[in-house]
């Protein structure tokens, strides 16, 4: 199984974004956290500032959307030239027809659930769906304490994964680091945003190699 490191920006310089981005360059995807201070109570980049990265890079661009009424935005990401775009089941009316106009529109779909979001519910969907996003924090803030709690539902959400014969990957979210990244990875999660832990680093680079040989080495034992 392929371990995928996804740093957030969110703990970056936001006023050189395309520095550093470039600092990165081993990175797996770039993961954009797109936040409306409705969905959750911060507010950072929304869709001008995607559409200028994406003239900046040529790195896979991995959407976020922390944001209300997903069904109505996040196909303009799409439309954008990201790769992949999550919205959150929470805030999605219509989360099957929203994945399918995603995938429509040439990027991947993906779905994301907070902490005390089951996976259950969902299993029946997993095949509209190229990944889903844990949320192993509660989504809004970078730099919080990592939830063990979320560890069962990674588990029984790769479970579902595998009974749909499908590639479809399983990130989580949230206060991944050294620390954390193989207890994630023996769970059964395949992508990993790290913020924090990549952009604090002297060398944010071999951090992204590091974090990415510990989960594949918690994938051997």
């Amino acid at each position: 199984m392929a371990m995928r490191i996804t740093p957030s920006i969110l703990n970056a310089d936001l006023s050189n974004l395309g520095g550093e981005i470039a600092r990165i360059p081993s990175a797996d995807a770039v993961h954009l956290d797109v936040m409306d201070n409705h969905f959750v109570p911060n507010l950072t980049l929304g869709l001008p500032v995607v559409e200028s990265i994406r003239k900046q890079t040529d790195q896979f661009l991995d959407i976020h959307l922390m944001i209300a009424d997903a069904d109505r935005w996040a196909p303009a990401y799409a439309e954008a030239g990201a790769e992949s775009v999550t919205f959150h089941v929470e805030a999605s009316n219509a989360p099957i027809r929203l994945a399918r106009e995603i995938r429509a529109l040439g990027a991947r779909a993906s779905m994301a659930l907070k902490p005390a979001t089951p996976i259950e519910p969902y299993a029946d969907m997993l095949t509209e769906l190229d990944m889903v996003l844990l949320m192993t924090v509660e989504p809004g803030f970078g730099g919080q304490k990592f939830l063990d709690l979320v560890l069962p539902k990674i588990r029984r959400t790769r479970e579902l994964v595998k009974r749909t014969g499908q590639d479809i990957w399983v990130q989580v979210d949230g206060g991944v680091s050294l620390e954390t990244i193989e207890r994630c990875a023996e769970a059964g999660a395949d992508t990993f945003v790290a913020g924090s832990a990549v952009y604090r680093a002297d060398d944010p680079d071999v951090m992204v190699n590091d974090l990415r040989t510990r989960a594949v080495a918690a994938c051997q034992h």
